[in-house]
């Protein structure tokens, strides 16, 4: 045997490993109970309560119940008191843990009075949930209505909330070398995804932060993840339909939080994490085609409901 055959065996060796690696972390994700278990104390052990933005409704409604369920007290926050309320109310009926009620607008610089509200509490686990996408209808970037005002809520919103929120609760988390914190980014943030470039941007920098975040806290006991569904029926997604691609609000946070020890970022349920996988299998070029943004387009235009407003 020759060196240049020895190193075609070797290579061919490596990249069967390296496949099968692959192939079995994959697999992993299809049996999250069995490869990522947690104890019924697992929640309450992170800390007494809950934060939770943009839980007036959709998913983070969904988180706040959940982590409730599991015997943490919650923080709720949005814009809309009155549902906010409702939403308190509900959760102390169901569940009878506490409920904390901050309603605010997060677009706006109000995170010194947010951080005062919160400075004597335990906080075990922080959602940013709170998210905007401009338009349920595709658009090019040029198109999108009030373009300028869109541009700067869409960071606001999507971005520095989610920052500023981490910088508040991260420390006491790292104080006490334990903490969960939950980013929603989105599954669109998987690739450049043109007609939601804007919102699609804006998603990347949830799901890098989060895992640069990661990566520099988890030695102090904290896990910090970007979660990143692609169909829930939600507001922000017209509220479509649910089938075995787009989920229930109280579906997908019930089996993203088993992937809460997956690592750094999930898609947060397994028909996602297929979609996910696939999305990236098909080439750019096939996806960027004119012929198939324009039916993207099409197809959402039939899909939808009457005219919503999509600001979370």
């Amino acid at each position: 045997m020759d060196l240049l055959e020895l190193f075609f065996i070797v290579l061919g060796a490596a990249v069967i490993v390296c496949y099968g690696v692959r192939l079995l972390l994959f697999t992993r994700m299809l049996f999250p109970k069995m490869w990522f278990p947690l104890s019924k104390s697992f929640f309450t052990s992170m800390g007494e309560w809950a934060v939770v933005t943009g839980a007036s409704e959709g998913i983070g409604r969904a988180y706040a119940f959940a982590l409730a369920e599991q015997g943490m007290d919650v923080v709720i926050l949005s814009r809309t008191k009155a549902t906010l309320d409702q939403v308190a109310k509900e959760i102390g009926a169901s569940t009878g843990q506490r409920v904390k009620v901050i309603a605010t607008d997060l677009m706006e610089d109000v995170f010194s009075e947010i951080e005062d509200q919160l400075r004597c509490l335990n906080i075990g686990v922080l959602v940013n949930n709170v998210g905007m996408l401009p338009s349920f209808i595709p658009c090019k970037f040029l198109e999108c209505a009030e373009l300028d005002q869109t541009i700067t809520k869409v960071i606001n919103c999507n971005v520095k909330t989610m920052a500023k929120m981490c910088r508040i609760i991260l420390p006491a988390m790292e104080n006490r070398g334990k903490g969960v914190i939950v980013n929603i980014s989105s599954g669109v943030a998987s690739i450049p995804f043109p007609l939601y470039s804007l919102y699609a941007a804006s998603k990347v920098f949830v799901e890098r932060f989060s895992q640069g975040l990661h990566a520099e806290y988890k030695d102090k006991g904290i896990i910090i993840q970007a979660v990143t569904p692609f169909g829930v029926s939600t507001r922000m997604a017209d509220y479509q339909k649910t089938n075995i691609v787009t989920l229930s609000p109280e579906d997908f946070v019930k089996s993203s939080l088993q992937y809460i020890r997956a690592g750094d970022k999930t898609y947060g349920s397994v028909c996602h994490i297929v979609l996910g996988w696939l999305l990236q299998c098909v080439p750019l070029e096939i996806l960027y085609a004119d012929s198939i943004l324009l039916s993207l387009q099409n197809y959402v235009k039939k899909r939808r409901h009457p005219p919503l407003k999509v600001t979370l």
